[in-house]
């Protein structure tokens, strides 16, 4: 069996060996002036970017489960902010996707999961007695329309947010890179 970072690491040696990176060369800040944030699916890797007709360098991404921005001060919201005030971008894209994992996930069998897989009883206690509702955290959402409005009315209203960005919400089909206008960020 073949170890995943003994082929990674191969494979980048070449890489770097041939200067492919040559033709990915561009700045740190977007040439499109956005900042995206989607859904960590495989299916998007490719897909997003080509369906928005974007090319190495064009915008910030930021992945995460479900595109979900689920705390106004975890890293997700401090990664919008600094591509807004440091980075250059303009524009908002919360870019959710249909037949995405977190929708309706239940945090039952995650946990289970997580169990099976050696984390004990007294961990989950230890959160509990911390104040973290880990069922809560690890909970998915029950409608893909609702989780993009619900993150871009987070961003939106957030005291750190700029009022003149636009922040927009779609929806992409993973088969067909089709894209649902949920919240237009040009008309809030």
């Amino acid at each position: 069996m073949t170890k995943i970072l003994d082929e990674i690491l191969d494979f980048n040696q070449e890489f770097v060996e041939n200067h492919e990176y040559e033709k990915y060369e561009t700045t740190k800040f977007p040439n499109k002036k956005m900042v995206i944030l989607t859904c960590m699916d495989t299916r998007l890797l490719e897909l997003l970017p080509k369906a928005l007709n974007l090319g190495n360098g064009d915008a910030k991404i930021i992945k995460d489960a479900g595109a979900l921005l689920s705390h106004p001060f975890g890293s997700v919201m401090r990664s919008i902010l600094v591509a807004l005030y440091q980075l250059k971008a303009q524009e908002v894209l919360v870019i959710a996707h249909h037949d995405c994992g977190m929708l309706g996930m239940k945090p039952e069998p995650v946990i289970e999961n997580m169990k099976e897989r050696g984390i004990s009883e007294e961990t989950f206690k230890t959160l509990t007695y911390s104040g973290i509702d880990i069922e809560q955290w690890l909970h998915g959402f029950d409608s893909v329309t609702d989780s993009v409005k619900h993150s871009v009315d987070m961003i939106k209203n957030h005291p750190l947010m700029p009022n003149d960005v636009p922040v927009h919400g779609l929806v992409i089909d993973p088969k067909t890179g089709k894209l649902d206008l949920i919240v237009d960020g040009y008309k809030n």
